[in-house]
This record gives C-alpha cells, sequence and structure tokens, in this order.
C-alpha cells in the first residue's frame, strides 16, 4: 500500500520553498508599491518603472550586464563542449588529469581568488579593465559549468549512431553537426542557460575586471542598496527576475519539443524498418 507524504515532509517543503521564494514575491509586490518607502504599501502603482525608463544609470548597467553575459555565455558554450568532447571521446592522453583539473577549477576556487588572479593577469599584461576584461573573466569560470553539463550528455551518448554514419561515408565534422550536435543539443542549451544566468548574478568577479564605463547591474544595484534600498531597483530586479524566468521557459518548451521531435523520429523509423 502506497503512503502518502506525510506532515513533516510536507511542512519542510513548504518551509523551504518559502524561505527561497517568499523574498522573491516580496521584492516583486513591492515593486507596484506607490510610496517611495519600500517597505509601507502605498498602493499599487507602475510609475516607478516608469521612473526607471528615466534612470539612465540602471538601463546602462542593464545593457551591460545583458551583453556581457550573452557573448560570455556563447564563448563557454563553445570551448566548454569542446573540452567536454575531449574528456569524454580522447580517452587517456598525456596531461588528461592536468588538463581535466584546468578545467573544472573554477568550480572550487573561491570567487574573491578567482578575480584578483585574472585582475593580476590583466594588469600584467597592461590590459584595459573594461567591457572585453569582465566577457572574458565571466566566459573563464562559466566554461566549466558547461562542460560539467555537456559532459553528463555525452557520457549516456550511443556512439553507435555515429559509427552507422560514418560507415555510410559521411564525414567526422559533418557527422557531429549533423548527428552529434542535434542530439546533445538540450545539454548544450541548458549549459548556456547556466551559463547566462551565472553572468548575470555575478558581482565580485566583475568588481575586480571592471572598468570605466562597464559597471554591470548587480554592481550597480550593490552599490545603491549600500546607500538604502529604492522603489526603482525593486523594479529593475523584477525585470530581471522576469527575463531570466522567461528564457528558462523557452529553454525548457525548446528541449521538450526536440525531445518529442527527436521521439517521433525514432518510431517512424522502427515503423519504417
Amino acid at each position: 500500500m502506497t503512503r502518502g507524504p506525510s506532515w513533516f515532509n510536507v511542512t519542510s517543503l513548504v518551509l523551504g520553498f518559502s524561505f527561497l521564494y517568499l523574498p522573491i514575491l516580496l521584492l516583486v509586490v513591492f515593486s507596484f508599491n506607490e510610496s517611495r518607502l519600500v517597505t509601507v504599501w502605498g498602493g499599487f502603482s507602475t510609475k516607478w518603472y516608469a521612473e526607471l525608463l528615466r534612470n539612465e544609470q540602471l538601463l546602462d548597467a542593464f545593457w551591460v550586464t545583458i551583453r556581457v553575459a550573452f557573448f560570455s555565455a556563447t564563448v563557454a558554450t563553445v570551448l566548454g563542449t569542446m573540452a567536454a568532447l575531449v574528456l569524454v571521446r580522447s580517452g587517456r592522453f598525456v596531461g588528461r588529469s592536468l588538463f581535466s583539473g584546468m578545467v573544472f577549477a573554477p568550480l572550487v576556487m573561491p570567487e574573491v581568488i578567482l578575480g584578483l588572479s585574472l585582475l593580476l593577469l590583466f594588469v600584467a599584461m597592461d590590459q584595459a579593465r573594461g567591457f572585453w576584461t569582465v566577457m572574458l573573466a565571466h566566459t573563464t569560470f562559466a566554461m566549466c559549468y558547461v562542460a560539467v553539463v555537456v559532459q553528463s550528455r555525452l557520457v549516456g551518448f550511443d556512439k553507435s549512431i555515429e559509427e552507422a554514419a560514418e560507415d555510410l561515408g559521411c564525414p567526422p565534422v559533418r557527422t557531429f553537426f549533423q548527428i552529434t550536435l542535434p542530439i546533445i543539443f538540450p545539454g548544450v542549451i541548458a549549459g548556456w542557460m547556466l551559463a547566462f544566468t551565472l553572468s548575470l548574478d555575478d558581482l565580485v568577479i566583475a568588481s575586480f575586471t571592471t572598468g570605466p564605463g562597464a559597471t554591470t547591474l548587480p554592481m550597480k544595484i550593490y552599490s545603491q542598496v549600500r546607500l538604502g534600498v529604492t522603489p526603482e531597483i525593486n523594479a529593475v530586479c523584477t525585470i530581471l527576475v522576469g527575463f531570466v524566468t522567461i528564457g528558462v521557459i523557452a529553454a525548457s518548451l525548446a528541449t521538450k519539443r526536440q525531445q518529442v521531435k527527436r521521439e517521433r523520429d525514432e518510431r517512424a523509423a522502427i515503423a519504417g524498418g
């Protein structure tokens, strides 16, 4: 006889989710507050979103953050996918342990140490800090997360599909782009979304590697919160939460649609055979 969840499990689940998401919900609610006092409800209003559109500093920081996140996530996805392929497909080779350790080191490296080391690197290279240094820094620590996600996808990959394509005369490069990549594409998209989200959220590493004209949104919010939370900050955080939520939902739907299409093609192939 199957028993339902106990009251302890339900209570723990409710308290856990409340602890995680209730502060975000309160932030979203108070972004529509009429009053300038963020802890006093003065009625429903959207005026702070209109005020936000006139706040050039926050808008500039927002667009810098989006651009950094997009470019760093894209580059990190390419490099992380290549690293995952080497680790899974190349077997044992000289320097594999060193290469694996270098790829996954940012996973356990404290952000302060990583940010400081990158700062010293850019100073030693006499590289002016700005947009591109932040982008390179975010690519460095996001690449390892992509490699982990894609590697987990490649571990369960059926190589007989690739072997069948190569037996039919398909070159290795074409086999990768037409066979391998479409199959592991959900993992690649998941890695890209994870890298994008990590870049949006980063404060410590960006603080070390940024320069004039490249202030990210977390840095701008942190600098303003020290002087007090304003309704504009609630509004921009709500927009950011909505932006990430829409992206995650879109990626999930795309992954689900591709999985359904692949299963339909497999059933059609079996029926045709």
